[in-house]
């Protein structure tokens, strides 16, 4: 886990008003993805599932975590050991609900994705859980 950027977060590459992002999400998508809200455990479309691909951020359609990266650690949303590649998400100071946690972006769009938690025991190989609400992604199936 990277040192969590605060004062320094770069610019998104994709920017929409708010009155398009209204338009392109659903109300519970856009409470997660832009107001940083999260879905209830054990509820989301991905939490389960096994099916090979490519997951992408649902507001952009940026690549950012691979089916391979994904564990079950029952915490009650998708979870994932590492992001695609390093620049996919910006890792960022969260102390929102009276703790502080490391909160989980899109590095293109900036859509609230979830957080990451460290040094909890799981059997991956980098002792990280990305912990990512599934109404922020969409899954693009492998090819056969």
């Amino acid at each position: 886990m990277s040192e969590p950027t605060d004062t320094h977060t770069p610019q998104p590459d994709f920017t929409l008003d708010d009155t398009e992002w209204r338009r392109r999400l659903s109300p519970e998508e856009y409470q997660v993805l832009r107001q940083a809200g999260t879905e209830r455990p054990f509820t989301g479309e991905y939490n389960d599932t096994k099916t090979e691909g490519v997951y992408r951020c649902r507001g952009c359609g940026a690549e950012l975590f691979r089916s391979d990266a994904k564990f079950e650690s029952n915490c009650g949303w998708p979870s994932f050991f590492t992001p695609l590649a390093g620049g996919a998400v910006i890792e960022r100071t969260d102390s929102s609900l009276g703790m502080t946690r490391t909160e989980v972006i899109c590095a293109n769009c900036h859509g609230h994705l979830g957080h990451v938690f460290a040094g909890e025991g799981y059997g991956t190989p980098t002792d990280l859980r990305y912990c990512i609400n599934s109404l922020s992604m969409t899954l693009e199936p492998a090819e056969s």
